[in-house]
């Protein structure tokens, strides 16, 4: 403070006082001949730019959490709608639930502009669910519909904790919806469907109910054996596949006539790994592109299966390439077998870990070489005819007899010489609960089917020796005009 002698004198006051009202009166004036100057709009320019670095900053920072991510979907979006399901309070206004018969519990989902007030280590934290319509990006493509819907999480915060949000907050979600989604798991069964979705077709998903396990299985106690150590094998090997530098996944490629349990076998590997399953029908996709977008789509510790794919699709190879009418090139117009073996293999395989492939297939001689090789399909697993091992596992199944019956003897010696598959044998046990009635069908099963292949033989026997008989007959007759013609070779010469 002042004291009294150097406290300033009402003159100096003044003085002051009138220096700073001539400096204000100066500035107007030059302010307002500057404006006759400036033209109306650099003005108006300088004076926006000049209010946008003077106006106070915000505090509130917002993330968007996009529910894809263009060509996948968005493993955080996906984590966050699980999380968000366990953070309802009495405040929340909408809600959509649903319930499927298999399902123990309510799935409960935010709707549309609903909020979610969450706290972590004391920041809080709010949630809003929004929707908005988006026009189609590809006017070529039929499966996509004309209108889709986007989806997104807006995450809003104090911008002091961005670190805290982005480097413990998310993860903590991404782990807690993975503990969420492995208390309550049930296996999901995903197909394609074309009329909804952003980006047009996209999986949907049911639950995987099928109850087919290794223990009901038809097979030889061999080839069980080696399938369910190669399975658990596989998925101990995380750290094997990343030190050699492959991709972790696994082909197998299971063939043999209808009927012999190859889809069973399948839904057993889901059910024994618990895998969600991805059906993919190579007819309802056009493009590479379209594949690949499907194929990144899949989630991790899953199966993806392509069944009959002999007969799934004519895929043409890597050297055809496609005109239009003026001889120019169509770029990713149509699915290819170069396209497929690289998600099977190539740079597109590594997206992802955990995934098995499989392909199913009754003639795997109709196959094209390349989708057969190791690296590709890495087991090759022959579904047979019905044995006598695989016959008892169905009588155990459908009769429960664990034991021994009179009619046994008698079906195994059949089954040594007549192929049935166990789909036929399984058909016959259900017609009746009484195990008499049902092995006496499995009889005459066999019996019928012994007839039948017998018969099969003697007419392919007779188609034999007819044409051996043809082919003798026109041997004979090109011998006989061999020696007409060497004759004649002979008589000119003896004329000349």
């Amino acid at each position: 403070m002042f004291s009294g002698k150097e406290f300033p004198s009402s003159s100096s006051f003044l003085a002051a006082y009138a220096s700073m009202a001539g400096s204000i009166i100066m500035a107007q004036s030059i302010a307002n001949q500057l404006s006759h100057l400036i033209p109306h709009h650099i003005r108006s320019y300088l004076l926006s730019t000049l209010r946008y670095f003077f106006k106070p900053q915000s505090p509130i920072l917002t993330l968007v959490i996009d529910e894809s991510t263009g060509i996948a979907r968005n493993q955080v979006y996906d984590a966050s709608e699980t999380y968000l399901c366990t953070k309802v309070s009495p405040n929340t206004k909408r809600l959509k639930i649903s319930k499927t018969p298999s399902e123990k519990n309510l799935t409960i989902k935010l709707e549309k502009d609903e909020k979610i007030v969450d706290n972590y280590e004391g920041v809080e934290l709010q949630w809003r669910l929004v929707f908005a319509e988006a026009e189609k990006n590809d006017s070529h493509n039929p499966f996509q519909p004309r209108n889709v819907e986007k989806r997104w999480f807006e995450l809003c915060f104090h911008r002091d904790h961005k670190e805290t949000i982005l480097g413990s907050y998310i993860p903590y979600i991404l782990e807690k919806a993975k503990s969420i989604k492995e208390e309550v798991r049930v296996l999901k069964m995903h197909t394609l469907n074309s009329s909804q979705g952003y980006g047009g077709i996209k999986w949907e998903s049911i639950n995987l109910e099928h109850p087919a396990t290794f223990e009901t299985l038809a097979m030889e106690p061999d080839l069980k054996s080696i399938v369910i150590e190669d399975l658990n094998r596989f998925v101990k090997r995380k750290d094997f596949y990343k030190r050699v530098g492959r991709a972790w996944k696994r082909g197998y490629l299971l063939y043999g006539p209808p009927g012999t349990g190859k889809s069973s076998l399948v839904a057993a590997m889901a059910n024994h790994l618990k895998f969600d399953v991805y059906d993919l029908q190579l007819a309802n996709i056009m493009r590479d592109s379209d594949l690949r977008r499907l194929f990144l789509a899949t989630g991790n510790r899953s199966i993806l299966v392509i069944e009959d794919i002999d007969c799934s699709l004519d895929l043409p190879d890597r050297r055809q390439v496609s005109k239009d009418g003026d001889g120019r090139k169509q770029h990713d117009v149509q699915l290819t077998l170069s396209g497929l073996l690289n998600f099977i293999d190539g740079l597109w395989s590594s997206c992802g870990d955990e995934r098995i492939i499989i392909f199913t297939t009754n003639h795997r001689d109709r196959l094209d070489p390349a989708l057969l090789r190791p690296g590709r399909m890495d087991m090759h697993i022959h579904m047979s005819y019905c044995t006598t091992h695989g016959f008892r596992v169905l009588a155990s199944n459908y009769l429960g007899i664990n034991g021994y019956h009179t009619l046994f003897g008698e079906i195994e010696d059949l089954m040594k010489t007549t192929e049935v598959t166990p789909a036929q044998v399984a058909e016959e046990l259900m017609k009746s609960e009484d195990s008499n009635i049902a092995l006496e069908g499995v009889v005459k099963l066999l019996k019928r089917k012994k007839l039948e292949g017998d018969e099969l033989f003697d007419e392919g026997a007779k188609k034999v020796g007819i044409q051996e008989a043809k082919r003798q007959k026109v041997g004979n007759k090109r011998r006989v005009s061999v020696r007409i013609n060497s004759g004649r070779k002979t008589n000119k010469k003896r004329c000349s």
